[in-house]
């Protein structure tokens, strides 16, 4: 029997994952087309795979980090690397680095992309407002989206169920022909599976900041319990999301459109009503994702160039310097545009994350006999 108190830690540790991987680049539908809608009646299989993916490595990572009490990344990939920690833990700080590039990046393109095509705001006009937005709230802000940051998560997910539940019935003869249509001319099996691999991949990049969270259990065994609560939930969304976007798979804008959710709103219910609310909530979420990773990146920064850096305390020239370069590359990389940032970019940062966690990961299982050697 499960008392209250655990389980509101489980679960709690549960929705840290979820909010992770259901942001604004998963709302704007992007990533779910790239890696798996693109691939027809596979999706379905896929996108189920890369969740049990996720889970799997995050119990593991959470049960080890709570049965050796290391709570922050780099204690735990000291201890979980062992004697070649000289190595996989310097090569965790390049995924990181990768990782504190190419995300604000992308809900940078994410949130001036939705902008333009749900407000036709000018595109220089919206990256302008955004970078400088960004600017000030990484500067100033950060604990306020800190704090909302689940906040506006909820709302992401409580506005996904308000367009794709009503759509997906009004259009399920849209999304019934597209299956059929995927099924008598499927897509490569293997390219359909390696790319719900890498996308898990990727997701797994962050998985050194996912193990402070385990310290609030009360024994490593809470790490499947909680990750079993994430995966139901994650499972549902997700299949609840491709399944939706099959309905917009056939039109002709579906393959490069930037935000693919907006076709789908603009085809369907209400989309006088949907269409603002969505759009406002992905831009929102996109930029506070993007306000959290230039932080920490400047955070990270100013700390290695002052080891008496405070980062509660009032913002200094330094931080002000950090955050605006920070800021600029992340403007820079947006450039490359949304599409691209998201088929690239997180496809070589998931092959990164191959060689330095994946693969490691289960020589580790084997070695220690899951830990229990």
């Amino acid at each position: 029997m499960i008392s209250k108190d655990k389980m509101s830690v489980t679960v709690g540790v549960a929705f840290v994952w979820f909010t992770t991987q259901f942001g604004g680049g998963f709302a704007s539908g992007n990533q779910l087309r790239q890696y798996f809608v693109s691939f027809g009646i596979w999706a379905f299989i896929t996108c189920i795979m890369a969740q049990c993916i996720g889970a799997f490595y995050q119990w593991y990572a959470l049960k080890y980090a709570k049965k050796h009490e290391v709570y922050d990344y780099k204690s735990f990939n000291d201890s979980f690397y062992g004697k070649y920690a000289p190595i996989f833990s310097n090569l965790y700080e390049l995924v990181y680095i990768v990782t504190i590039c190419v995300a604000p990046a992308a809900a940078f393109a994410t949130g001036v992309s939705t902008m333009e095509a749900a407000f036709g705001i000018n595109h220089w006009i919206g990256t302008v407002f955004v970078g400088v937005f960004i600017f000030i709230v990484a500067v100033y802000g950060t604990n306020v989206v800190r704090k909302v940051a689940a906040t506006l998560s909820v709302l992401i997910v409580v506005g996904l169920f308000a367009v794709y539940i009503p759509n997906i019935i009004t259009q399920w003869t849209s999304i019934s022909a597209n299956i059929s249509a995927s099924m008598a001319n499927p897509a490569p099996a293997g390219k359909a599976i390696w790319t719900g691999i890498v996308y898990a991949a990727f997701q797994l990049a962050s998985i050194g900041l996912l193990v402070q969270h385990a310290k609030p259990f009360e024994s490593p065994d809470d790490a499947k319990t909680s990750m079993l609560y994430g995966l139901g939930v994650n499972v549902v969304i997700v299949l609840m999301a491709v399944l939706g976007l099959m309905a917009i798979t056939d039109d002709p804008n579906f393959a490069k459109e930037s935000i693919p959710l907006l076709i789908l709103v603009n085809k369907g219910v209400a989309p006088e009503v949907l269409r603002p609310i969505i759009s406002i909530l992905i831009v929102l979420g996109s930029v506070s994702t993007a306000v959290n990773m230039i932080a920490g990146m400047s955070n990270r920064v100013c700390s290695s160039l002052d080891k008496n850096f405070d980062p509660t305390a009032k913002p200094g020239t330094k931080v002000i310097v950090v955050t605006a370069v920070c800021t600029l590359v992340a403007f820079l990389i947006a450039q490359l545009g949304l599409n691209k940032i998201v088929a690239v970019g997180y496809k070589y940062l998931g092959y990164l994350t191959i060689p330095v966690i994946m693969i490691p990961y289960v020589v580790h299982m084997i070695a220690t006999k899951c830990d229990n050697k």
